[in-house]
């Protein structure tokens, strides 16, 4: 078992408990980005307008990647185990994600989706790059709308654990101005999908020799002796760093290396905030949302996003100590059901609604209630019998008998 190295200058991050706050950003990102996707189906006029001053889908993933760079890095540290972190993610995020894989599948299946023009000709690429979770950094499309995210997700998580097994964890804010300069200074240099274009053969096999290159790093690093865990790390970090410079999909180069930066700093705001590093690394992480509205400086709808993801994210560090909403709360407990799902549901009005402008807007928004009101209880459903039984198993398989099942897994 690989642990952390620690200096008396780094204290151990403390133990982490529930922290309500960061439910209660995890539930409003989650359904402000449920409103983004909404508008195209249920309210298309509002659309244009809406997002040219404020672009709600930006708002939501910001806030949701400066959530997980708080807190996962955090989980990882605390664990002190890369073997005890991988199984909480895979049992966090791919149990829900199977689930709503199949649920587009099964809307294709059903008509209700143009899923089988992606998937001709390429059945076995797509569902393998699906399968690893990095769909988005191998140029593959993406099942469902939102899933290019936990692309980015899973590229933080591979670079965290190249850094904590190379013992550089701790460099949050290095990490963050790295990939901040990166996306300022090379986001007209790089190209797109530099490795996967050139038809389905070659998909196929960039992804799978990246999966494949990938599986044996982190086999390294997980099994290996000292020397060749950190040729797993190298190994694992060149082929992430890769991928981000030269084969993204959506959204585009230099918002994939600043999505990164805002993890990192994100981290960088954790370590601050728990004494691990001093006050004066906030001006550092500071140049992160100013970059990032220097680079959006052409689409004004996102410069306020990020803005206000920012303040957002600030104002709940602000209020961590104060009770939240139990409401709240709650959606931030089922906030990754609501994240994965909402998607089948909008698809299904989609299919049944195919010209909203016909239908008086009264309708339309009282369909948006309803649909908001089903979603809600599926997310409890989903809660209940696939996401908390899956992260109780994954705890039991991951922690040592006497500290199994003290707790469930938060926060993705």
């Amino acid at each position: 078992m690989l642990s952390a190295p620690s200096t008396a200058a780094d204290p151990a991050p403390p133990h982490p408990r529930r922290l309500a706050w960061l439910d209660a950003l995890r539930g409003l990102a989650a359904m402000v980005v449920v409103f983004e996707h909404a508008l195209q189906p249920l309210w298309p006029e509002a659309r244009t307008p809406i997002k040219a001053a404020f672009d709600p889908g930006w708002y939501g993933v910001l806030v949701f990647f400066l959530v997980s760079g708080y807190i996962v890095p955090a989980s990882l540290e605390r664990r002190g185990s890369l073997r005890a972190f991988w199984i909480s993610r895979f049992f966090r995020l791919w149990p829900l994600f199977s689930v709503c894989v199949v649920g587009m599948l099964l809307l294709a299946a059903a008509g209700w989706d143009s899923l089988h023009t992606w998937w001709d000709g390429r059945p076995v690429a797509l569902a393998l790059a699906h399968a690893s979770m990095l769909q988005n950094l191998l140029y593959a499309p993406n099942l469902a709308n939102v899933l290019w995210t936990l692309s980015y997700e899973m590229a933080f998580y591979l670079l965290l654990t190249a850094m904590f097994t190379l013992g550089v964890h701790r460099r949050s804010t290095a990490a963050a101005l790295t990939f901040t300069a990166a996306a300022v200074l090379g986001a007209g240099l790089l190209p797109v999908a530099l490795l996967s274009s050139g038809g389905a053969g070659r998909m196929l096999t960039v992804v799978l020799v990246v999966t494949t290159v990938l599986a044996v790093g982190l086999t390294a690093v997980l099994a290996g002796a000292r020397r060749i865990q950190q040729l797993g790390a190298v190994l694992i970090a060149a082929t992430i760093l890769l991928l981000l410079a030269v084969n993204q999909s959506y959204p585009g180069p230099w918002q994939g290396l600043f999505i990164l930066a805002t993890m990192f700093a994100g981290t960088a705001l954790y370590r601050v905030e728990s004494g691990q590093l001093s006050r004066r690394h906030l001006a550092w992480v500071a140049l992160v949302p100013i970059a990032g509205l220097w680079l959006s400086r052409d689409d004004l709808g996102v410069q306020v996003a990020m803005a206000a993801a920012w303040l957002t994210f600030a104002a709940g560090m602000a209020l961590r100590r104060r009770t939240m909403p139990s409401w709240l709360a709650w959606l931030g407990l089922v906030s990754y059901s609501i994240y994965l799902l909402h998607p089948l549901l909008l698809e299904s009005v989609e299919f049944f609604l195919p010209d909203p402008l016909a239908v008086p807007l009264a309708v339309r928004l009282t369909l948006l209630v309803a649909v908001c009101a089903a979603l809600l209880g599926l997310c409890a459903l989903t809660w209940r019998w696939v996401e908390l039984p899956a992260q109780q198993l994954g705890k039991r398989l991951a922690a040592r008998p006497r500290e199994a099942m003290n707790e469930t897994e938060p926060y993705l």
